[in-house]
């Protein structure tokens, strides 16, 4: 599927230096990372390869800190400034593996700290409303609005693995469904009797489509940007600001909600797929909510409001 970040990959490509197109096809061949991924990476460091004065290949550690250190003076957020450092790492590693130098002289760059973020996500009633306005929209539009919500929310997947769906998918009485997702790990996710009926629907509107999200022009999949807006204005009709939707938002409330209702975070690091478990702690926040709710509920101490302590029982 050719989109507009494909086109744009490949427009950036054809400037590129050789040494960053080599990295940019080793992580295609040996990591499988997504045309998105790769865009990423090639922004990046294109934008290096304009700061430097020679190839950025030959770039030494003053030279690769002093970029990140503007990046900081114009004004780049510490998460921007720690992912373009992350690419230097990696591309300067993949030179040293290769052979064509010494050292990595981005190693030594103190990575910037990271504000701690919490993972948006939306309550259940909200969730149950999004679904409530989508199934009210009409025809096809209706149909991949409903369909897309229900999946997301069913199995957490991301948006890239959903609009990859073929045709045929959820079509079964299989109870799961395997999806390979990030560096081409697999994974299994369960599928509930709501998302294989939207899908079916789906399917069911659809003239012979290759995918199960079909785009505009035949044979080819729905665009993430079609898909947003289609849940952009799918958060109007439920009056829900469209800000605070999108599918990693879903893929995030599928996530609370689950150790909300007793999940634990290593099947949910399953679930998602994640590679390192420290990854799907970002939602430990749920656990301790969840226990601090048990302990007011139930600790003979806890208080019922914050001015009065509850009446203990009197063993008289």
């Amino acid at each position: 599927m050719v989109n507009m970040v494909g086109r744009a990959y490949h427009i950036m490509l054809m400037a590129i230096d050789a040494q960053i197109e080599g990295f940019l096809e080793m992580l295609a061949a040996e990591r499988g990372a997504a045309r998105n991924t790769l865009a990423a990476y090639a922004a990046d460091l294109s934008d290096f390869e304009q700061f430097c004065a020679g190839p950025p290949a030959r770039a030494d550690a003053a030279t690769a800190e002093a970029y990140i250190a503007s990046l900081a003076a114009s004004g780049a957020s510490a998460r921007t400034q720690a992912r373009r450092l992350s690419a230097l790492r990696q591309f300067f590693l993949f030179l040293l593996r290769d052979g064509f130098r010494e050292d990595n002289p981005a190693a030594g760059i103190a990575t910037p700290k990271l504000p701690s973020s919490l993972p948006k996500y939306l309550s259940e009633s909200e969730v149950d409303a999004l679904l409530a306005a989508a199934a009210k929209l009409p025809g096809m539009q209706g149909l991949k609005a409903t369909a897309g919500l229900e999946i997301l929310y069913a199995t957490g997947l991301r948006i890239s693995e959903l609009l990859a769906l073929p045709a045929g998918a959820l079509s079964t009485d299989a109870a799961i469904l395997m999806i390979k997702g990030k560096g081409g790990r697999e994974r299994i996710v369960p599928l509930s009797d709501l998302a294989k009926t939207a899908a079916a629907a789906l399917r069911a509107g659809s003239k012979k489509p290759r995918y199960l999200f079909p785009g505009r022009t035949p044979g080819t999949a729905m665009t993430r940007q079609g898909f947003a807006l289609l849940l952009k204005h799918v958060a109007l009709k439920a009056n829900i600001d469209p800000a605070r939707l999108s599918p990693h938002v879903l893929r995030h409330s599928f996530a609370s909600h689950l150790l909300a209702r007793g999940a634990d975070l290593r099947s949910l690091q399953k679930l998602l797929g994640h590679a390192d478990i420290a990854t799907t702690q970002i939602y430990t926040h749920v656990l301790a909510e969840r226990l601090e709710k048990l302990v007011q509920a139930h600790h003979p101490l806890a208080y019922q409001n914050s001015s009065f302590p509850r009446k203990r029982e009197s063993s008289s």
